[in-house]
């Protein structure tokens, strides 16, 4: 409806193909829509990877984290344990 208005504007015949139609302007936009999402799902992707790869605080625990939780508990067990 737009692009017919603006055509009727300027005294022209609004085309669905042609020199200047309608599928033009709308692959144009379409194009633009796409790409704007594309490059947004890839920056998150990236990041993410990033993040997880530099070990924030959401990425999972690595194994020296792990390894270290697990001689904390077990020296807590051995000392109520020995405490018996």
């Amino acid at each position: 409806m737009k692009f017919a208005a603006e055509e009727a504007s300027k005294g022209q015949v609004p085309e669905f193909f042609g020199k200047s139609g309608y599928v033009y302007e709308w692959l144009g936009a379409t194009f633009e829509n796409w790409q704007s999402e594309f490059l947004q799902l890839l920056t998150f992707v990236i990041l993410t990877a990033y993040l997880i790869h530099k070990g924030s605080h959401e990425s999972k625990d690595s194994d020296l984290e792990v390894e270290e939780r697990l001689k904390r508990i077990e020296e807590k067990l051995d000392n109520m344990a020995a405490a018996k």
